[in-house]
């Protein structure tokens, strides 16, 4: 089999350390962020406010007896669906889908991978399924509400679920599995992100800080909530 991902390499204990590590300096600078005053408010939002605020989150037990074994598992049969009409069926993309489901069970947003159809390598299912929530419920913050997807997240779609304030995720194959089977590893980008700017294989270079900078201040010292 021809291994389609480039960055393909095999999980290994090797990378929790790194993960851990850039996931404790992410709560840290949101911690700092948050000392600061901020005469702006963000209302109705996932958003670096929000995601710094002391929420209640969900455990793992909480998501998995929201609903009845037979409500989940219908939930995760149309995310697999998805993954079958993207990889298969329809061929937008790679075999890949998700479903949002808000706290009354009802599936508010369906998703499967567009990467190809949309020439969008960011249209994973999990991110299709995300746009549309919000799309439908007309808001940035789905609260409440789960994602079923086929298989377990990318970083870029843990990543959005984090952004979206989703209560919690519910996954189908294994990365692993994706990997072995299929080439999808994403090992490399787990790796990336956790390195420091100045280690990664993506060149990542600062320009006009001070102008972008300006631009925060003045967005901060506006008053009232954003849209």
């Amino acid at each position: 089999m021809v291994d389609r991902n480039p960055y393909r390499e095999d999980r290994g204990p090797s990378l929790v350390a790194p993960i851990v590590t850039a996931i404790a300096g992410f709560g840290l600078g949101l911690w700092a962020a948050r000392r600061r005053p901020r005469p702006r408010t963000i209302a109705n939002t996932g958003s670096p406010e929000r995601a710094a605020s002391r929420r209640a989150w969900a455990t793992a037990e909480e998501i998995q007896g929201r609903f009845s074994d037979e409500a989940s598992r219908g939930f995760m049969r149309r995310a697999i669906a998805n993954a079958r009409k993207a990889g298969i069926e329809e061929r937008t993309g790679w075999p890949f889908g998700a479903v949002i489901v808000d706290r009354d069970g009802e599936i508010v947003g369906d998703g499967s991978n567009h990467v190809f159809a949309n020439h969008d390598p960011t249209a994973h299912g999990e991110v299709q399924a995300i746009r549309a929530a919000c799309a439908a419920l007309k808001t940035i913050n789905l609260e409440g509400c789960i994602l079923y997807s086929s298989s377990e997240p990318c970083p870029m779609c843990l990543a959005a679920a984090y952004w979206s304030g989703i209560d919690g995720i519910v996954f189908g194959a294994l990365a692993d599995d994706a990997a072995a089977i299929n080439g999808f590893g994403d090992a490399f980008l787990y790796s990336e992100i956790a390195a420091p700017p100045a280690a990664r294989e993506l060149p990542v270079v600062d320009l006009l800080r001070d102008e972008a900078v300006a631009v925060l201040r003045e967005y901060q010292s506006q008053p009232g909530e954003s849209p």
